[in-house]
């Protein structure tokens, strides 16, 4: 399976993605603050204008900011990290965490552990 189908009648899948290591690597995360994250996955599928994005996305230790600039709903399936929002609120992350960063969340993300979360950009 390619990393994004569009055809037509034909459904976007991913196996085994809790243990696939055939991914894509896609590059050092930007605005470090410490550390040099290195984010990996496989794209499922990609809509018409980008949206709806869905995929599965692997990220190493550190810490960057981050602000997100359209709804993302995120499955954590391995891992650690810290999300901090601008205005206070933390959220811990580990396997079997869901979390919906709204659009306009700003923050940070401290990696603590390797995470691997399938995530849906809406």
């Amino acid at each position: 399976m390619p990393d994004a189908n569009t055809t037509a009648g034909i459904t976007p899948y991913l196996e085994n993605v809790s243990s696939r290591t055939d991914l894509v690597d896609w590059g050092v995360q930007s605005d470090a603050v410490e550390g040099v994250s290195h984010s990996s996955g496989r794209l499922l599928f990609k809509g018409p204008n980008n949206s709806p994005e869905t995929g599965l996305w692997v990220c190493t230790p550190g810490r960057w900011r981050l602000s997100i600039p359209r709804d993302e709903l995120c499955h954590f399936l391995a891992g650690h990290a810290i999300y901090r929002n601008d205005n206070g609120e933390v959220i811990e992350v580990r396997p079997n965490t869901l979390v919906l960063l709204p659009a306009g969340w700003t923050g940070e993300c401290e990696v603590r552990e390797t995470l691997r979360n399938v995530y849906m950009l809406a």
